[in-house]
């Protein structure tokens, strides 16, 4: 699979607030621009990739508003990962001759539609987890509040430091005239701010916006006739190993060691090959745990390898250049976010944001609660 397919054009549309838009519509806006930075329109579309938590049959529902007849059709849904995963069913398609030009979608208008207390009933309707609720969690924050007070037991790790990856995002989000949130931000600000889930405070947690986004996928041998630099897939894996937070074997310890060593295995390469890092940031201590587990640091070190500005604009380390979802976007899902800005660095498309040289890029998805994780590895022409 490695170089065999690449991305050759991403969207954005309604992040942050959409009022009056439809989850589809946003869908659509963020497909309809992405097909027109791959210079492509709709007619054009032979494949089609959706998931969402409250479109019912979305594959159906967007290809219907877009006017698109699909050969090829795939609503694989698990979380936020999602669109990560998207990737090899699509990849996959594309090697097989079952289309030529897949188009990869989500929409979500969780800020101004849904709300967020009717988002919550909907979703316990949905999910009962009837050996977690007569608990009365405050999921997801309770859940990942849980691995963060057991990483913090077990290694040390302290409130400040879950901090420094909050100040960190939000110092990449105001270099992104995209973003939501880009107010400036302190270590103290956010250990000041009101506590949500025992040990994360609400400036730990992502945003709750509305937003979408799109990417187009075509084989290798026709991204090399496209104007901009293709992001070619080098390598991609998935694992997940549980649903409920209480049946994750160790809570320190996510499937991305599995996803991440499949994803380096294809491509060839290893972690300190990567120049720019987009990491699934709901919680804080999301960022260090997926640095760990994917390799670019030790186990029960991620804490200390987050502090002093590591990761922020100017450290040795870009990651989240965005935003993430704790500053720039967070709409119910934000795995695709992970891949639209892993090309726009690739690109070399982000402004002052933007970091020199990039040619690996790896984005990496997140699903449930610390649940699916799917990591993913691009590259630019030159890696092929």
């Amino acid at each position: 699979m490695r170089g065999s397919v690449a991305i050759v054009g991403v969207g954005l549309a309604g992040c942050g607030e959409a009022p009056g838009w439809s989850e589809t519509e946003i869908a659509a806006a963020a497909a309809k621009n992405a097909l027109a930075d791959a210079q492509l329109t709709s007619r054009d579309v032979d494949g089609l990739v959706v998931a969402s938590t409250n479109i019912f049959m979305p594959g159906l529902s967007l290809a219907e508003h877009l006017g698109i007849h699909p050969r090829f059709t795939d609503s694989t849904m698990v979380g936020g990962s999602s669109f990560v995963g998207h990737l090899i069913p699509a990849a996959l398609a594309l090697q097989a001759g079952l289309c030529d030009v897949v188009l990869v979608a989500y929409g979500s208008n969780q800020r101004t539609g849904v709300g967020r207390a009717e988002a919550g009933k909907y979703k316990a309707a949905l999910d009962p987890q009837p050996f977690e609720h007569p608990y009365k969690p405050f999921n997801p924050p309770s859940s990942y509040a849980l691995a963060a007070a057991r990483h913090m037991h077990q290694y040390g790790t302290t409130r400040a430091q879950l901090a420094e990856v909050a100040v960190a995002a939000r110092k990449w989000a105001q270099l992104n005239p995209e973003a939501f949130s880009r107010d400036p931000l302190t270590v103290d600000e956010v250990l000041g701010s009101r506590m949500i889930s025992d040990p994360l405070t609400v400036r730990d947690c992502c945003l709750v916006t509305d937003g979408g986004g799109a990417f187009v996928l075509v084989r290798a041998d026709r991204a090399k006739d496209v104007a901009k630099q293709p992001a070619y897939l080098l390598g991609a894996g998935s694992a997940h190993w549980h649903r409920q937070i209480s049946s994750m074997p160790d809570l320190t310890v996510t499937a991305a060691t599995e996803s991440g060593m499949r994803a380096y295995a294809m491509a060839g390469l290893k972690p300190s090959d990567v120049d720019v890092i987009e990491l699934y940031d709901a919680f804080t201590i999301n960022t260090i745990l997926f640095l760990e587990d994917l390799g670019f640091c030790r186990k029960g070190e991620g804490g200390a390898f987050v502090s002093g500005g590591r990761i922020a604009p100017g450290g040795e380390l870009p990651v989240n250049t965005n935003g993430g979802g704790l500053s720039c976007v967070h709409p119910g899902m934000y795995g695709i976010f992970t891949i639209i800005e892993s090309v726009r660095q690739l690109r070399g498309e982000c402004g002052d944001r933007q970091i020199k040289d990039v040619r690996i890029a790896l984005a990496h998805g997140n699903g449930g609660v610390l649940s699916s994780q799917i990591t993913a590895l691009f590259g630019t022409r030159e890696t092929l």
